[in-house]
């Protein structure tokens, strides 16, 4: 059986012409590039917006591609420019924005929500609520430390990659990474030691 083509193998394919490998590496990659910027964006009505943006720009940069790093890692990063440049385009509409949270879903929510179809109606309600209490304390992260624990925890990036996607040093990551885990569970522990005094 033959091994699959990586990523960048089928980019380089891409880049010559042949639309199968476009069609393929979308396959592998929409769902995680999406989750990435549902995550990232602080307007829902953006993130079909910025995806939709990021394929096109993959689409015409693949000319000058260079397998110089991991796909994935060239996608993330012209997806992640693409909402900076939203973000300084709207930087006066977002400021009178940013407190409303509203009732909007993410696409997360609703991966972890229909994940969770198998359980009782008390057990789904409970971790309905978990995962909602999870939301919110990663909403609050600053977004330098949303951004990075969302690459890890949500799209198995490593370091170095993450490093890449964001133009920072791994041990700067690896800081970011600390402190939201930190401030995660400064978030959630009162909610589990309140559950354990109830028991």
């Amino acid at each position: 059986m033959p091994a699959e083509p990586s990523d960048e193998s089928l980019m380089l394919n891409y880049r010559d012409g042949d639309l199968a490998a476009f069609r393929e590496l979308y396959r592998r990659h929409s769902q995680g590039l999406y989750r990435f910027i549902a995550w990232r964006s602080p307007r829902r009505d953006w993130v079909d917006e910025i995806a939709q943006d990021s394929w096109a720009g993959l689409h015409h940069a693949r000319a000058g591609y260079q397998p110089e790093s991991l796909f994935r890692t060239y996608l993330f990063q012209i997806a992640r420019n693409r909402l900076i440049d939203l973000l300084r385009q709207q930087q006066t509409l977002l400021a009178s924005e940013m407190g409303q949270d509203g009732d909007e879903q993410t696409a997360f929510d609703y991966l972890a929500e229909t994940a969770q179809e198998t359980l009782s109606p008390e057990a789904l309600l409970e971790n309905r609520e978990r995962i909602a209490r999870l939301h919110t304390a990663i909403r609050l992260l600053p977004g330098e430390q949303k951004e990075v624990l969302i690459l890890q925890q949500f799209n198995g990036m490593s370091l170095a990659e993450i490093a890449l996607i964001v133009a920072a040093p791994e041990e700067t990551i690896k800081s970011r990474l600390r402190y939201a885990m930190r401030k995660l569970r400064q978030q959630l522990t009162p909610d589990l030691d309140s559950s354990e005094e109830a028991a």
